[in-house]
C-alpha cells in the first residue's frame, strides 16, 4: 500500500468507511437510482477539496448549469463564487466531446489540469457511454480510455452512473465494475413501511473497508452516513427481511 495520505471524502462518516479515505489517484464508482444523491455526493467532494487547496472539475452531461448551481445553492455552496476564484471548475459538454478532448494531449482540457493544479475530478454520469455503443467490448474500452485518461492526470476521480440490477455480477455490460478501483452502492430501500436510503461498499483495491450497509441522509449540508443497518437480511437485493438472531444459553 502507499504511504501517501487518503483523500478525503468530505462526507461525515464515509472516511471510516474507506479505511481512512479515497486511495490516492484511484478511481471511484458511485452507483445509484435517481434522487439517491449522486451529485451531491459529487459535489460535497469536490467542496472538501477546495477546503483543502486541492482545485477541482465537475464534469457533466446532462445537468444545465443554472441548475446545477441552484441545487448546490440548496445546501450551502456558492459554485459561481468558487469559480470566480479558481477553486472549482465546472464543465458541461457532451460525452462524445469528452473522449475526443482525453484522446489528444494538447486539447483544452488537458491543458486545464496542468493549468488549474486539478487534483479532484467529478464525471456524471458514465451512464452516458452506454448510448454510444450496443457492443459490450467497445464500452469497456471506453470505460478504459475515461479512466486511464485521468489517471495519467494524476488525479483522485469520481464516476457517478445510474444503478443496475446486475451492477456487482459479471452481467454488466462493459463490466464498470471490474475497471475501477472502488464501488459504492447507493440504494432506496423499504425497511418496516418506510423509504430508507442506504449506503456500502461494494469493493475496495489497496485498502481495507467497512462492509456493512450504512444508512445515510441528505441535509442542509450535504450527505451524512448514519448507523449500519443491522437485522437485516435482502438489503442488496432489495428484499429485505428481519434477520433471526438466536443466542445460545
Amino acid at each position: 500500500m502507499s504511504d501517501n495520505p487518503r483523500v478525503t471524502s468530505g462526507i461525515p462518516g464515509l472516511d471510516e468507511m474507506l479505511g481512512g479515505g479515497f486511495v490516492p489517484r484511484s478511481a471511484a464508482l458511485v452507483r445509484g437510482a435517481p434522487g439517491t444523491g449522486k451529485t451531491t455526493f459529487g459535489l460535497q467532494y469536490l467542496i472538501e477539496g477546495v477546503q483543502r487547496s486541492e482545485p477541482g472539475l465537475f464534469v457533466s452531461f446532462e445537468e444545465f448549469p443554472q441548475s446545477l448551481y441552484r441545487d448546490a445553492a440548496s445546501l450551502g455552496w456558492d459554485l459561481p463564487a468558487l469559480e470566480a476564484q479558481g477553486k472549482l471548475h465546472l464543465l458541461f459538454t457532451s460525452p462524445q466531446v469528452l473522449l475526443h478532448s482525453l484522446a489528444a494531449p494538447e486539447s483544452s482540457i488537458a491543458q486545464r489540469f496542468q493549468a488549474q493544479g486539478i487534483q479532484r475530478v467529478v464525471i456524471d454520469s458514465l451512464t452516458h457511454f452506454t448510448q454510444h455503443t450496443p457492443d459490450p467490448q467497445e464500452l469497456r474500452a471506453i470505460y478504459n480510455q475515461v479512466v486511464n485518461a485521468l489517471r495519467r492526470e494524476d488525479v483522485t476521480a469520481l464516476y457517478l452512473a445510474e444503478e443496475m440490477r446486475s451492477d456487482y455480477t459479471s452481467e454488466e455490460r462493459g463490466r464498470l465494475s471490474f475497471v475501477v478501483d472502488c464501488l459504492i452502492m447507493l440504494r432506496y430501500l423499504e425497511i418496516d413501511s418506510t423509504i430508507q436510503r442506504a449506503m456500502t461498499i461494494l469493493k475496495m483495491r489497496s485498502s481495507r473497508h467497512d462492509t456493512a450497509i450504512h444508512s445515510y441522509a441528505i441535509g442542509p449540508n450535504g450527505i451524512t452516513i448514519g448507523k449500519p443497518l443491522e437485522g437485516k437480511s435482502g438489503l442488496l437485493s432489495g428484499l429485505v427481511k428481519r434477520s433471526m438472531i438466536s443466542t445460545v444459553e
